[in-house]
């Protein structure tokens, strides 16, 4: 080869390398907010023209309780497990199928308020359901048991701290609580697997089905600390709000009458969420930054 072809070649090999480093310098120093920006939430609306009656659970359980998609469904629909269902006289069930299971449940399917926020837990007092958001897009949702009327569910803003596979009640020992996520070390509160009688039962814990507290336990993250009295980085951000009409009947038997009864409006999601959304963002950068140096 030449000297003269050689130079340039090395040249250009050289400007090549310099755009490349270029290019991917400015890439890493995109920001949170900047990144929020390029996320495009796909919407999607749900079925519309639902219709519900009452029935008797166990005329339903003898028809239907060997297709395992309505059954996931009816158990939604009426916040309560397998093993609880025939225990309810009367159950709240869909006249159509069509649909997916967050069809059938109150969140909105997409929340633009919340692109920012790279994952998040919501958890409704009022329709007993939670649901699990990524930048705004609601990927996990189902039927959960709160607090009791004496030993309510504390509201507010939380964070995962800790969890285990299995671990024993605080209130009782004799209780084993499986696939336990922490929300409040002090108080002793968290989600995770336990009966769903299909009302607000628990003593302040937030109760799931088995497969949704295994959900929940792989996606969300636990706190980073710092040493054994201080917390370096928070784990995911987890919402509980609102109250339970504990006088009044169970919220989901309004869907025989009104089926949009329980629905969460997108706007309203955004309402909720705007006064927690700066720090949310902070402890979410903390975060990041915390476990890139791990």
């Amino acid at each position: 080869m030449k000297r003269g072809t050689l130079l340039l070649t090395l040249f250009v090999f050289t400007a090549f390398i310099s755009c490349k480093n270029s290019t991917d310098t400015k890439d890493t120093n995109i920001t949170t907010e900047e990144a929020a920006d390029t996320i495009k939430i796909v919407h999607r609306d749900k079925v519309k023209d639902l219709k519900y009656t009452l029935e008797s659970s166990k005329s339903w359980l003898k028809a239907n309780e060997n297709d395992a998609a309505k059954m996931d469904i009816v158990l939604a629909i009426n916040r309560t497990d397998k093993a609880s269902i025939s225990k309810i006289d009367s159950i709240v069930v869909p006249t159509a199928f069509d649909g997916k299971k967050e069809d059938f449940l109150p969140f909105p399917l997409q929340v633009e308020e919340m692109k920012q926020i790279s994952k998040i837990i919501v958890f409704s007092y009022p329709t007993q359901t939670f649901a699990a958001y990524k930048n705004g897009t609601l990927v996990y949702t189902g039927p959960t048991n709160m607090g009791r009327e004496k030993d309510l569910t504390p509201t507010g803003l939380f964070y995962t701290n800790w969890k285990a596979e299995e671990t024993t009640s605080t209130f009782n020992d004799e209780w084993d609580l499986k696939w336990n996520f922490n929300i409040e070390n002090k108080l002793g509160v968290g989600f995770h697997e336990y009966i769903l009688p299909g009302y607000p039962a628990s003593h302040s814990c937030l109760r799931l089905q088995e497969k949704d507290a295994r959900y929940l336990y792989d996606w969300a993250e636990q706190w980073v600390l710092q040493d054994k009295e201080n917390v370096k980085a928070k784990g995911t951000p987890v919402l509980v709000y609102g109250s339970y009409d504990f006088k009044g009947k169970k919220p989901w038997t309004q869907l025989v009458d009104k089926p949009e009864a329980l629905e969460i409006s997108e706007d309203q999601m955004a309402d909720l969420i705007q006064p927690h959304l700066k720090e949310i963002l902070k402890e979410q950068k903390i975060s990041e930054n915390t476990r890139l140096q791990l």
